[in-house]
Formats: C-alpha cells, structure tokens, sequence
C-alpha cells in the first residue's frame, strides 16, 4: 500500500508492476485499439453501433438526448468529458446525403447540446466536426457522426501532450445523466 508521496516504490496489490503510480491503467482502451463494437462492413446490419444505440435505454446506449430524425450520444471513447456525438437514425455515410429535415435537426441538437455541456460542465469552448471517410479519421465511416468536444481552459495539459493519455474525472453513466438533466426543453 502506498502510504506517503514519494518516489521510491511500495507495495500495490492489483495494479500491476510496482512503480509508485508512474503508469495510469486503462485497460478499458484496450477495446478500442482491437476494434471492439466496429461494423464489420458498411451496411446497417454490418453490427453498426450507432444502429443499435437507440434500441437501448437512454442508460444503457448513453443516450442523452432524442429527436425525430437524429439523437445525442456520449462517446464511449471520449477526447474529453462529456464528449458527444450527433448521430442520424437513418444509416447514412455522408453529409451530404443527408435530407433537409436530418441536416435541420443535427445543427438543432449540436446548439442543445453545447447549452446543456455550458450549463453541466462549465465548457470554454467547443471542438465540433465530422470525418468524413476512413481516411479523414471516421473510426466508423459508414454511419454519419458529428463530434461536440467540450474544452476548458487549460484542459491541454501534459497528460494528452507528453504522456498520450486522457485522464476522464466521471463514469460515462454520471456524465450521461448530468449532461441529459441540463439538456434544454423545446
């Protein structure tokens, strides 16, 4: 057990090599570098998550908000906390081929949902966008995804910089439900 800050190494039952907490363990990454829950095609019934995500509870699918043609979702790999993602219910590629109603909707969510991320969390400001194709950086580029990064400042610290580690302070489900109590009613 580590009983004072210091440099040298005790005894840490369950994590590990012993290194007086030079390493953070995140095993759960380890799901994401192997491609756990990735579509194993292009269609809709390839296993896309974002397919699947509204059949589940809000709870369960990390659903934070719902509207008739496309709904918030937590990242269940997030850049930081409360990073969400607009999603389309209807299985669709690209932005482009998105209908007037669906385009309408998502900039409508992206705006409810850096009110309720300003209103739970305080943010600064904002990273919002798409990646378009496998080669832009979509992980899942077959169903359209617009990212709401929240950002404060200071938050690049050396953690994501020097170590390439991000260090989230909330379990998703207590993000997810913070962030859905401070979503904006119509």
């Amino acid at each position: 057990m580590l009983h004072s800050m210091t440099s040298e190494p005790e005894q840490q039952i369950g994590v590990g090599t012993q290194d007086a907490f030079q390493r953070l363990w995140t095993p759960h990454r380890m799901a994401y570098i192997q491609g756990e829950n990735k579509p194993t095609g292009p269609g809709a019934d390839d296993g896309c998550p974002f397919c699947s995500i509204p059949g589940k509870s809000d709870e369960d699918g990390l659903v934070v908000a719902r509207g008739e043609h496309v709904y918030a979702v937590l990242n269940l790999y997030p850049y930081n906390g409360g990073h969400l993602m607009v999603v389309p219910y209807r299985h669709v590629a690209d932005y482009t081929d998105l209908t007037r109603p669906e385009t309408a909707e998502l900039a409508e969510l992206t705006k409810q949902a850096m009110t309720a991320l300003r209103n739970a969390s305080g943010a600064h400001g904002f990273n919002i966008g798409m990646n378009q194709g496998t080669v832009a950086g979509a992980g899942i580029a077959a169903h359209l995804h617009q990212h709401i990064v929240p950002r404060w400042g200071g938050d690049t610290n050396f953690m994501p910089v020097v170590g390439h580690t991000k260090v989230l302070p909330q379990l998703l489900a207590d993000t997810r439900k913070m962030i859905a109590d401070a979503w904006p009613t119509a």
